[in-house]
């Protein structure tokens, strides 16, 4: 080897037959192109294996592999979901067979709790949860939600004797008012957290507690505004409470799996085209007219 140093030359600028000879050296260019194929390869391989081990199945590819969607629904909430004679009917029940047809599987409707939504969720029990679900931080922390299907609120549903008398939180919140809710769900948490003077009673049946009202054994009851009106017209001698101008904003959703950012993006698109191509509106005049 030759030494460029003691010659007084500098190795920087060999000349090109310096960098021909035979010798332990290879030329810039070949060590060029060997670092970097080298690095290539390297970078390539640990970009597929942290890929390949950082990705887990979507519900989306297991849904279709299954040939069925997994479709909770507490089948209590007029005019989403409500279980009659061994089926179920509503608004979001309709839209889940819709949504099935476009993943190409049948749905399958399980039965659930507002109180065991979450858990149900978590536990892999079902794929996707619908009917009349409200978006809240508090859920957005152990779930996703698709886009917002409705926008609603809360409003109190009373006899229509009494409707002049609970026009606001304060004219409800006195101890002699009395306020049935369902367990477990989002209007008994508006409830506890809003009304702190008034008669709070826990009815379990979503379905017959506005008979509680009626009967004359509770005063009002919060629900969603869009419940409010269609219970008004299914059951006379009670009334809405300003339902278009709810006490509350509030949102409606599809509960998801969290993380599985795949699956929410295609049923995000599906609701979408729903609403575009305008079977939204159809299904949804079906049950609220």
């Amino acid at each position: 080897m030759r030494n460029w140093i003691a010659e007084g030359r500098d190795p920087c600028f060999a000349d090109r037959n310096d960098l021909k000879r035979p010798g332990p050296f290879m030329s810039i260019s070949s060590f060029v192109r060997s670092a970097v194929g080298a690095g290539a390869v390297l970078t390539l391989a640990g970009l597929t294996g942290g890929a390949l081990a950082q990705t887990p199945q979507s519900a989306l590819d297991a849904i279709q592999s299954r040939g069925a969607l997994q479709v909770c629904t507490t089948g209590d909430y007029k005019p989403f979901t409500l279980a009659k004679d061994g089926a179920y009917e509503g608004i979001d029940i309709e839209l889940a067979k819709s949504l099935a047809k476009a993943l190409g599987v049948e749905a399958k409707f399980v039965q659930t709790k507002w109180s065991d939504l979450l858990t149900d969720m978590g536990s892999g029990k079902c794929d996707v949860a619908m009917g009349g679900i409200s978006v809240t931080l508090d859920r957005q922390k152990k779930v996703f939600f698709s886009a917002p299907y409705l926008i609603n609120g809360k409003a109190p549903i009373v006899r229509c004797a009494d409707k002049a008398k609970f026009q606001s939180v304060a004219d409800i919140d006195k101890p002699e008012t009395r306020v049935v809710v369902n367990p477990g769900g989002t209007n008994e948490r508006f409830v506890r957290a809003n009304f702190k003077k008034a008669d709070i009673r826990v009815y379990p049946d979503n379905v017959t507690i506005f008979d509680e009202i009626l009967a004359g054994r509770a005063d009002l009851m919060i629900s969603e505004s869009i419940e409010t009106k269609v219970q008004e017209k299914a059951k006379p001698g009670l009334c809405a409470v300003n339902p278009d101008e709810p006490l509350q904003y509030g949102e409606m959703g599809y509960m998801l799996p969290r993380g599985d950012a795949t699956f929410k993006a295609f049923v995000d698109q599906w609701l979408h085209l729903a609403k575009a191509s305008g079977e939204f509106a159809g299904v949804y005049g079906q049950f609220v007219k």
